[in-house]
C-alpha cells in the first residue's frame, strides 16, 4: 500500500529492454494482466517527436507525444521519464512502475539516469530501481545476434543515423541487463542458452518463457548501478569457460589477450580475418603509434567498431596497457581468431622502439582520429 509523509512507500521501478517491439508489448500487457499495482510508463521514437504512453491493467492512460528538442534521443527519454515517474509513483494508484524504452534503445543510460535521481535528495527519492530486464526471441537470436542486417533495414533504428546492426543492440541489452528473459518456446535450445549465459555478466539471471516472469520477481530485484557499469565497461566482458556443457550446446568463449600492442598495419591488414563471421567480440587494445591511449573494439552483427575511449589510466584504473578481447561464437572459428589475433601484435622488439612510432604514418586515424603527439 502507498503511504504520503515520512513513512510513504517506496516503489520499485523497472527497466524494459527489446529489441523486438512484439515481445516488447507482450511483455508489458503480461506484467500489467500480472496483478492490478502495476503501471508502464512506454516511450516511442518518431521522426520530431516521443510518443509517451501510460497504461495500467485498465487500459491507456494517457498518450502523449512530446517535441524532440535536441539530437540527444537517451537525453529526450531521461527528460520525460524523471518526471512521469515522479509522478505516476506519487499517484497513490500503483505499487511498481515499469519504463519500456524504445525499441533497440540500451537499458544502462535509463536506469543510470534513474539510479541518480532515486539518492536521497532526488527527484525520485521515493523510488528505487529494482530491475533492469530485456526479452529475446530464443527461437531468432543466434540470426539475429550474427547475422548482417542493420537495425534501418528491420526499421527499428532510433534516430536517422543510427548505422547499428540489429546484433550490436541486442548484445548490448543483454549485456548490461539485470535479468534476460527468453520467449519462443517452451525452452530455449543448448546453444541458445548457452550465448545466453555467455553474454550476460555474473550475477545475473535469466528467465525462460514471458509466462514465467511476474511483478513480484521484478520488484525483489535490487539493481546495482556500480554492477550494471563494470558489466557494461569494455573490460567488463565475461570468460565463461567450457564448451558444449550440456549435450548439442555449441557456443564457446575466447579470450584473445596481450601485454603486447597491436601493429597498426598488420591490424588491418588481419582485421577480416578477426572480424568476420559470426562473432560478439569486445574489449579494449592499444596499438604502437598510441603509447598510453586505450581504444575500444566492439564487434557484433557482422560491424566492428574501434573508438578513442581516452587515456589508459583514466579508462582502465588500476592496470597497464594491454589488449584483451572476448570472443562468443558458435562455429568454430577459434584456431584461425589465435592465429590472426597473434599476427597482427607487434613483436617485443617492435613494441621497445617507443615513441619512433609517432614519427610513422598514422594509418588508424580514419578510425581512431587524428594522433596528437
Amino acid at each position: 500500500m502507498y503511504r504520503t509523509g515520512k513513512n510513504r512507500g517506496i516503489i520499485p521501478v523497472s527497466v524494459l529492454a527489446s529489441s523486438d517491439p512484439v515481445l516488447r508489448d507482450s511483455a508489458v500487457f503480461g506484467l500489467l494482466m500480472d496483478g492490478p499495482g502495476a503501471v508502464t510508463l512506454r516511450h516511442d521514437i518518431h521522426t520530431d517527436h516521443l510518443r509517451r504512453v501510460v497504461l495500467d491493467a485498465t487500459g491507456v492512460i494517457e498518450d502523449v507525444l512530446v517535441p524532440l528538442e535536441h539530437a540527444c534521443l537517451s537525453c529526450a527519454v531521461r527528460e520525460d521519464a524523471v518526471p512521469t515517474i515522479a509522478r505516476l509513483a506519487h499517484d497513490g494508484r500503483w505499487t511498481h512502475v515499469l519504463l519500456a524504452l524504445p525499441v533497440s534503445a540500451e537499458p544502462l543510460p535509463a536506469a543510470r539516469a534513474l539510479a541518480v535521481e532515486s539518492a536521497p535528495g532526488g527527484t525520485l527519492d521515493h523510488t528505487r530501481v529494482a530491475t533492469s530486464l530485456t526479452v529475446v526471441d530464443a527461437d531468432t537470436l543466434q540470426q539475429d545476434l550474427f547475422g548482417d542486417d542493420t537495425l534501418v533495414e528491420r526499421g527499428l533504428e532510433l534516430t536517422a543515423d543510427d548505422e547499428r546492426s540489429v546484433g550490436e543492440a541486442l548484445a548490448a541489452q543483454i549485456e548490461q541487463a539485470d535479468l534476460v528473459v527468453t520467449s519462443g518456446g517452451e525452452s530455449a535450445s543448448a546453444t541458445t542458452s548457452g550465448l545466453l549465459d555467455r553474454l550476460r555478466g555474473a550475477g545475473t539471471r535469466r528467465v525462460d518463457g514471458l509466462h514465467a516472469l511476474s511483478t513480484g520477481e521484478l520488484a525483489d530485484g535490487a539493481h546495482s548501478p556500480t554492477r550494471a557499469e563494470r558489466r557494461a565497461h569494455p573490460l567488463g566482458a565475461p570468460v565463461v569457460t567450457g564448451s558444449g556443457r550440456v549435450p548439442g550446446d555449441r557456443s564457446w568463449t575466447l579470450e584473445l589477450r596481450s601485454p603486447l600492442p597491436f601493429h597498426p598495419e598488420r591490424l588491418l591488414d588481419g582485421i577480416e580475418e578477426l572480424s568476420s563471421g559470426g562473432l560478439r567480440a569486445r574489449g579494449v587494445f592499444h596499438v604502437a603509434d598510441r603509447p598510453g591511449l586505450a581504444c575500444l573494439w566492439d564487434g557484433a552483427g557482422g560491424q566492428l567498431a574501434f573508438a578513442d575511449l581516452g587515456p589508459w589510466p583514466d579508462v582502465c584504473a588500476g592496470t597497464t596497457p594491454h589488449t584483451r578481447i572476448v570472443v562468443v561464437g558458435v562455429a568454430d572459428d577459434r584456431q584461425r581468431l589465435r592465429e590472426a589475433f597473434h599476427a597482427a601484435l607487434c613483436t617485443p622488439e617492435e613494441a621497445a622502439a617507443g615513441v619512433e612510432w609517432l614519427w610513422r604514418e598514422d594509418h588508424l586515424a580514419p578510425w581512431l582520429g587524428a594522433r596528437t603527439v
